[in-house]
């Protein structure tokens, strides 16, 4: 079994830069990505919320 994910190349409106200069992924990048990382992303399109550890 491979513990390695899928390098998705990433393309135009996956991300925006913030003020500070960071990338922040948008939907749809995680839609492309095709799972959520329980991160708490910004744009998460699966409705995770960190605060209470789940899917909404």
């Amino acid at each position: 079994m491979s513990f390695f994910k899928k390098k998705i190349p990433l393309e135009e409106g996956d991300y925006y830069l913030t003020p500070e200069g960071y990338k922040c992924f948008t939907e749809q990048y995680h839609l492309k990505r095709g799972y959520c990382c329980e991160s708490g992303c910004r744009h998460c399109p699966y409705g995770y919320n960190k605060k209470t550890n789940r899917q909404d």
